[in-house]
């Protein structure tokens, strides 16, 4: 569908403040200058409603402060905004603080999308059941559990896996969107993505750690022996296939989204510390002297890998960057957005920070 045969097109946006979902909002807000959009995000730690400031101006842009489990803020918004797309993106979704604390992962990856789901049901069907609505749920590759170094990437029909509270509380999620369009007929959407990377990354994540730990001269931190592998896609790459697969994509279907980018975390680190050393010369300490072994998270995936042919065969999607251009990119950002970033290294940061890494500092070896 190309966007001057399209309508305009009136989309609640979850979890909107934090690192996909804002992407997603810009994507959308260029892209869609016509559409109505309406950003719902609690600003939980990973929220920064900073990220979304340059938004206000626009009349067509609305930010609400509010929890996707508050049934009746959901209820008022989809009916006050004639809300006619769902693109559901808040979660919690860091693997770490859902072994420290794994009850809010379930409060809002499972319950929260329930709520969403079914007041989301109730108004589609009071509404007449239009053809055009669409609900998103935008999901993640871990449901599906590891893989060993000969296994086959990950496929839309891969038996459900999960290894931890966050990857089994997505995997739940992922089964409520499912039962909605099969048992309601509402028309759902599923996305499972691989590892993202690129602007307005929380900084607990790999990737913008290991870049503001180089620009600190703090040490490095890669689990284990650094040889688990990810698949790592640009978010802006999956903003266009998140795009696609609303406008394109057949309810009830899921789509798995990639980047085509496997890579061992250890070789990742290596490759970021060569960008920073050359992109941030003046650093206060080698890159590569800074990598430091500490022990191994509990149920740590080993593997994963997408395989997203089902989305490049039926929507034409395909990523643009390599994880070369798209580092680049990254690595860029954090050294031109200090002013964003530096904020977000708050006590509470420091103290899970503490907590995760240094108790689990062994020797380098």
């Amino acid at each position: 569908m190309t966007q001057t045969s399209r309508s305009p097109r009136r989309i609640l946006i979850t979890g909107g403040a934090g690192f996909i979902a804002s992407n997603l909002v810009y994507h959308w807000a260029e892209k869609y200058p016509g559409d109505r959009l309406i950003v719902l995000d609690a600003l939980t730690y990973a929220g920064n409603r900073k990220t979304l400031e340059p938004l206000d101006a626009n009349s067509n842009f609305r930010f609400v402060q509010g929890n996707i489990c508050d049934r009746p803020l959901i209820e008022s918004l989809l009916r006050e905004e004639a809300i006619d797309t769902v693109a559901h993106l808040a979660a919690e979704s860091h693997v770490d603080r859902s072994i420290l604390g794994p009850g809010a992962f379930v409060q809002t990856n499972i319950v929260g999308t329930f709520t969403l789901l079914d007041a989301f049901r109730q108004y589609w069907d009071g509404a007449g059941k239009p053809d055009h609505f669409r609900f998103l749920h935008v999901s993640t590759d871990e449901v599906y559990g590891s893989l060993n170094p000969e296994d086959p990437a990950f496929s839309e029909t891969t038996p459900y896996a999960p290894n931890s509270p966050y990857s089994a509380s997505k995997a739940g999620s992922d089964h409520l969107a499912r039962a909605y369009f099969h048992t309601y007929g509402m028309p759902t959407l599923i996305t499972n993505c691989s590892n993202n990377y690129g602007p307005f990354h929380f900084p607990e994540k790999l990737i913008p750690l290991m870049c503001i730990n180089i620009l600190m001269g703090r040490s490095l931190p890669v689990y284990g022996d650094g040889q688990n592998v990810r698949d790592w896609l640009y978010v802006g790459d999956h903003c266009r296939a998140l795009d696609a697969v609303i406008h394109q994509g057949t309810p009830g279907e899921t789509y798995n989204i990639g980047g085509n980018n496997e890579v061992k975390n250890i070789d990742l680190v290596h490759q970021l510390c060569d960008l920073m050393a050359e992109l941030a010369p003046s650093l206060p300490t080698p890159p590569q002297s800074l990598i430091t072994f500490v022990k191994d998270r509990p149920g740590h995936d080993r593997r994963y890998a997408i395989n997203a042919t089902k989305i490049k065969t039926e929507l034409g999607w395909e990523p643009a960057e390599t994880l070369e251009t798209g580092l680049r990119k990254t690595v860029q950002w954090y050294l031109d957005n200090t002013a964003w970033w530096q904020p977000l290294l708050s006590a509470e940061y420091q103290d899970y920070y503490q907590q995760v890494y240094a108790s689990r500092l062994v020797q380098a070896g």
